[in-house]
């Protein structure tokens, strides 16, 4: 079957997608952007997505996906793994200057996934001055406690809870998780948009600072938690998030002194445009992998 310049074949249990540039599992899972993917022996990586569980493998040009149906691959994985997009126009879009060059190279297939927004919002409330390892667990627990059971290849997975169901739990409930103070922020987020919804079209259709206020207003969400809720949930990609570390990696590769957030901000708006989010990425997996700004 032919599929928007794809070819997919299925096989066994799952499909096997041909025609693919621009991919590579290591650097779409590990750069940062999510929490959900765990990599097995093999090098491939099993995860959930949208009450899914599928496994995920990259070889020689050809995307294997286990326990996945063509239909689903149209329905939820292209979109998923931004396969409408061609990347090599990202890539000569933010490579402006020699620290782009290396970090594009190093990090060249990466692409920005469009995750769920609620569980977006509720995975990078949790982010906020924490390592990804436990950010990963207390999802992973989040989602054991009050997700759906889902089993593939004799274990165990467990989809995202939607809001209605975590604003339906009592605050000691979600404390089970072991969040800490980042429990309240859960309960009462999932309370706010169990009662009004959470609509990234209409975020989509703001312009950024309103869209940023906007999600501001959720309890845990600062402006680069909501930053990153408006990239990796596929709303916005002229944002460039910024925590403390991303700033001293600005600091050090660009600036050669200290930088106000506001400063970093604009550098990254004038430099990338609406690549701004593109080009975080490329930095920030480039930086990690090289210990920069550490």
């Amino acid at each position: 079957m032919r599929y928007r310049g794809y070819d997919i074949y299925e096989e066994g249990n799952g499909v096997r997608v041909e025609g693919i540039r621009d991919f590579d599992p290591v650097h779409i899972f590990e750069c940062g952007q999510c929490f959900r993917w765990y990599r097995e022996p093999d090098g491939s990586y099993t995860g959930v997505v949208r009450g899914k569980v599928a496994n995920v493998l990259f070889r020689s040009g050809i995307l294997k996906l286990d326990n996945v149906t063509a239909e689903d691959f149209k329905q939820i994985w292209f979109d998923y793994f931004d396969l409408g997009r061609d990347y090599s126009l990202i890539k000569k879009a933010v490579t402006t200057d020699g620290i782009m060059e290396k970090a594009v190279e190093f990090g060249s297939g990466i692409r920005i996934l469009r995750q769920e927004p609620w569980e977006t919002l509720i995975s990078f409330i949790l982010s906020a001055n924490n390592r990804i390892p436990r950010i990963m667990k207390i999802i992973s627990e989040i989602s054991r406690l009050f997700g759906t059971e889902l089993e593939y290849a004799g274990k165990s997975y467990y989809s995202f809870p939607d809001a209605r169901t975590l604003a339906a739990c009592s605050l000691e409930q979600i404390s089970e998780c072991r969040a800490g103070y980042r429990c309240g922020y859960i309960h009462e987020t999932a309370a706010a948009v169990a009662e009004s919804g959470f609509d990234t079209d209409r975020l989509a259709g703001m312009q950024t600072a309103d869209a940023r206020k906007e999600l501001m207003k959720y309890k845990g969400v600062g402006g680069k938690v909501a930053d990153c809720v408006l990239l990796y949930s596929g709303t916005r990609y002229d944002v460039f998030p910024v925590d403390v570390w991303v700033k001293r990696v600005m600091e050090e590769l660009y600036f050669g002194r200290v930088a106000s957030f506001p400063e970093i901000h604009r550098f990254a708006g004038e430099k990338f445009g609406q690549y701004a989010g593109f080009a975080q990425q490329y930095l920030f997996y480039y930086a990690r992998e090289h210990k920069i700004g550490i």
